[in-house]
């Protein structure tokens, strides 16, 4: 077989004969060349469209990854977020509870107070108001049940302190007046001498007598009927061995004819403490305790104070 190749410019043809064998190895080298051109030529094209798709696809991959480590993640979150929850009602039941105890005991307070009905209601918040005040932007919200709860819980403890705290100042100012009051008698005995007129013991005339005389054995104990302040312990004239206590709300009380004192002046004694010894010094017809109750700088009849006390007995 022979290709004749004709030029338009009129020269002479080119002669290829293919049955040489050099110029068949020629024709057959470039053939093969060809195919090999257009075949990578096609490689590159498969393999420029193939890598976006790839990498696509791995970028896929990596997201569908993150969000399952995001959902595990949360799941966590959640049961964390539930457990403490459970815990919060928990602890919300026992103060719930702790409540309940703490109305119990004021109102147990309020019936050893002997306040008047209506004066302390545990069930009832005190009056209270003020501008609202809100926070927009906080940063976490409870469930709306679980957060009534404890506002109401919160709104309840308020209402219990500020009610307990006014009963306690209430009691404490009513225990410290009781303590501060002359009440009772300084000496176990009887009466022996009303305050009064009465005839004086040595002389027979008609006198004014500014106490209470309580017979009782020589050495039996005198007691301070009232808390207070030594403001005298010694010797005055006709009284013999005084003991004057003033206890700070316009009372003084004073303790004569004692055979020993236990007590100095600016010494702080207590109800019922021992303060002297019943005797019969000073102006004196036997043993006994004078015992005088002063009120705002004026001398009062003790009777009414010695009376408060159960168990006292008097005599003529």
């Amino acid at each position: 077989m022979q290709i004749i190749l004709v030029s338009r410019d009129r020269k002479a043809p080119t002669r290829l004969d293919l049955t040489c064998p050099r110029l068949r190895g020629k024709a057959i080298g470039a053939a093969v060349a060809v195919v090999l051109g257009l075949a990578g030529i096609g490689a590159g094209v498969a393999l420029a469209l193939a890598s976006p798709h790839r990498r696509a696809m791995n970028e896929l991959d990596a997201l569908h990854q993150q969000v399952a480590a995001q959902n595990a993640q949360l799941a966590t979150v959640r049961q964390d977020a539930q457990r403490d929850l459970d815990a919060l009602a928990v602890k919300l039941g026992q103060l719930q509870a702790q409540s309940t105890r703490i109305n119990a005991l004021g109102e147990r307070l309020t019936e050893v107070g002997k306040l008047g009905d209506g004066e302390f209601n545990f069930d009832e918040a005190p009056p209270m108001g003020g501008p609202e005040v809100s926070s927009a932007d906080s940063a976490y919200n409870l469930p709306a049940t679980l957060d009534a709860s404890i506002s109401q819980l919160s709104a309840t403890f308020d209402s219990q302190q500020s009610q307990l705290q006014a009963l306690e100042r209430l009691l404490l100012d009513r225990n410290i007046d009781s303590s501060l009051k002359p009440t009772g008698m300084p000496v176990d005995g009887y009466i022996s001498s009303y305050f009064g007129g009465r005839p004086d013991p040595f002389s027979g005339h008609a006198a004014r007598h500014t106490g209470l005389d309580i017979a009782a054995p020589l050495g039996t104990s005198v007691h301070a009927v009232a808390e207070g302040m030594v403001t005298f312990a010694g010797v005055r004239s006709g009284y013999g061995d005084v003991v004057e206590i003033d206890h700070g709300n316009g009372y003084m009380t004073r303790y004569a004819h004692n055979s020993a004192i236990l007590v100095h002046a600016g010494q702080h004694v207590r109800v019922g403490e021992t303060i002297s010894r019943a005797g019969s010094t000073g102006r004196s017809t036997g043993s006994h305790v004078h015992f005088e109750v002063w009120l705002n700088g004026r001398v009062v009849n003790p009777l009414a104070y010695v009376k408060s006390v159960r168990g006292a007995t008097t005599g003529t």
